[in-house]
């Protein structure tokens, strides 16, 4: 429920470049596994999610979500729980918040 939450918050988010990603429904089915934390210094990566595809570019932490699989840069699965993940990630409201904290995991979104 928390991570639909934090979903619907990022929908009304400024344009910016983004990396185009798609959530899938099963871990199987995913690049990442990504997990939701409730403190952004608890996360790998800050991500703000964008409205427009045209806006896709870098590996900033600059999401948008794409409705299809195979338009996405990346496809993801959230995980339940934190050892589940690949990548943690906090949500914020701005894009300018958006960034590594632990730029060692920075490959896992190449």
């Amino acid at each position: 429920m928390k991570i639909y939450y934090f979903l619907f918050l990022a929908c009304f988010a400024l344009p910016s470049q983004a990396q185009k990603v798609f959530s899938v429904a099963y871990a199987n089915q995913a690049d990442v596994k990504v997990f939701v934390t409730d403190y952004e210094n608890q996360a790998d990566l800050k991500v703000y999610k964008v409205a427009y595809s045209n806006q896709a570019g870098k590996n900033d932490g600059k999401w948008f979500f794409t409705d299809y699989a195979n338009q996405a840069d990346k496809t993801v699965y959230f995980v339940q729980y934190a050892n589940q993940a690949d990548l943690k990630i906090y949500f914020v409201k701005y894009a300018n918040q958006a960034g590594w904290n632990n730029k060692g995991k920075q490959q896992v979104m190449y």
